[in-house]
């Protein structure tokens, strides 16, 4: 793997990870969902919402996108 990647797959990681944790207190605090609903809640919500990272090989080298379902299009990050 390449750095670029590493660090798209880093990305991915955390962005999730922190939506994760953010729905899973938000659901335990506002809705009546107890047991496994609410992590599986939070895992699906959180795949829906979090951003898309992804390292490409292109012409000029390689480049890290992100697609996200709040931004209209893809934007180039390094």
């Amino acid at each position: 793997m390449t750095k670029l990647q590493l660090r798209s797959f880093a990305y991915q990681l955390i962005s999730f990870g922190i939506l994760f944790i953010g729905l899973q207190f938000l659901i335990k605090k506002y809705t009546d969902l107890s047991g496994w609903f609410i992590p599986l809640t939070a895992f699906v919500v959180g795949t829906i919402l979090a951003p898309q990272f992804q390292a490409v090989k292109t012409k000029d080298g390689e480049k890290l996108f992100m697609k996200w379902i709040f931004m209209k299009g893809i934007k180039q990050i390094k």
